[in-house]
């Protein structure tokens, strides 16, 4: 049985790594899961300086799902590269670095670092505010979307995922212009914009008013969001939204994922990734299955 995926030229021994900011970097879920056995770790964003994140409170749940705006507290650059890269590379895994910015500039910046650390790809998550554009986000403008991956590409050493907002009208749009910027792969998709209000305390449930909303609620529309695109694109892409078993992630390699990442899963079990991991596995033998790239966009 072959579960091996390829992605931009890097391979993975199966399809399933953890979605950016669920995970830490890595160490904060040693004791639970044997990292060893997945496809990639993604890492927390990290900018070229630390981000101390937004007040609290930042997270609050909702029916089937959960709001969070952590606002990428993250401890930069210079600490990430000295302390998460060192032990992710204890282990037989790839190494995806998920990189934040609040500027063009600020994005490059991380991205020439990463050229020498040995890590595998890079995740660009453009869904952060263009402060230099009045704080639209990168990842709602296609303009902006292909110059931005333009510029991570002539100076990115690694693969580059570009990682897209649902919060558009088209999702298709902005997935090509990510492909005319020359982006290896897409990944998608980043949290849908929610909010939550406590109507006993009569304000709202996060202090930044607005959140990510994430879990199996955004399920349905991230599968479609990854179906559209897969048909309007050539290159790869990592679906999530939502994933909680294997099944979920059978949705997305059939609606033309190659590779699928769980996230907001992680903090009601720990144990998901390898269940997933597992369970396609259970899948593939029970549907006869020897290959599992046959599935990857099977359903028309």
């Amino acid at each position: 049985m072959n579960t091996k995926v390829n992605l931009a030229g890097v391979e993975l021994k199966n399809p399933v790594m953890e979605a950016s900011g669920t995970f830490g970097s890595g160490a904060e879920y040693g004791e639970f899961v044997d990292l060893n056995k997945l496809g990639a770790v993604v890492t927390k964003g990290v900018a070229n300086v630390p981000w101390p994140g937004n007040p609290t409170p930042r997270i609050a749940e909702t029916a089937s799902g959960m709001l969070n705006a952590i606002g990428l507290q993250n401890p930069g650059i210079d600490l990430f590269a000295k302390r998460d890269i060192p032990f992710l590379k204890q282990y037989d895994t790839k190494i995806i670095v998920n990189v934040c910015g609040k500027s063009t500039e600020d994005y490059l910046e991380v991205v020439e670092r990463l050229g020498d650390e040995p890590v595998d790809m890079l995740e660009i998550n453009i869904s952060c505010p263009n402060v230099k554009e009045g704080g639209i986000a990168f990842g709602q403008d296609p303009k902006a979307v292909e110059a931005i991956t333009k510029a991570v590409k002539a100076k990115a050493k690694q693969p580059v995922i570009m990682k897209l907002s649902p919060n558009v009208t088209d999702i298709t749009e902005m997935a090509k212009a990510a492909e005319a910027g020359g982006a290896d792969v897409l990944s998608l998709i980043n949290t849908l914009t929610g909010m939550k209000i406590d109507i006993y305390k009569q304000d709202f449930a996060l202090a930044n008013k607005t959140g990510g909303l994430s879990g199996p609620a955004i399920k349905p529309v991230a599968v479609r969001m990854v179906y559209q695109v897969a048909n309007a694109v050539k290159i790869p892409i990592i679906g999530m939204g939502g994933i909680q078993t294997a099944e979920d992630a059978m949705e997305f390699i059939l609606a033309g994922a190659t590779a699928v990442a769980v996230g907001t899963a992680n903090f009601n079990n720990p144990y998901a990734t390898e269940q997933v991991i597992s369970g396609i596995e259970d899948y593939m033998r029970r549907m006869k299955v020897d290959d599992i790239r046959t599935l990857i966009g099977k359903v028309k």
